[in-house]
């Protein structure tokens, strides 16, 4: 019983100490690719990034946002020219893990608790 206490113990610790990888400053910048599901189909947005601007393509149009980091890890992105209101809300983004060419993020309205999560890939 005691070698058992004592090695959950020992697991927690460890476990506790775990730090996913977090090289943020890999990918403030670069042209990237991300995937997602809508109304039941996969579709796939391309953008690219660097300190203060933001471009996305998607199904053959452009949108542009400016950028402002919050710090290595962090942004909000709002649209340079809204068509509608709920354009006019900025979003933010945090970069939770990096592995390789790709990051797994969050984001979510500035403001709103309701987070959706999302990987990118960095293609340059």
């Amino acid at each position: 019983m005691r070698y058992f206490c004592f090695s959950l113990l020992a697991m927690l610790l460890l476990n506790s100490c775990y730090n996913p990888e977090r090289n943020c400053t890999d990918f403030k910048t670069g042209s990237f690719e991300f995937e997602t599901y809508l109304d039941g189909e996969v579709v796939k947005t391309t953008f690219t990034r660097n300190d203060t601007l933001e471009i996305d393509y998607y199904k053959g149009q452009a949108d542009s946002s400016s950028i402002r980091w919050i710090n290595d890890c962090e942004y909000i992105a709002k649209k340079i020219n809204p068509q509608s209101m709920m354009d006019r809300k900025a979003l933010h983004f945090k970069i939770l893990t990096t592995q390789g060419n790709s990051y797994t993020f969050e984001y979510a309205l500035v403001g709103d608790s309701k987070k959706q999560k999302g990987t990118a890939v960095k293609v340059k």
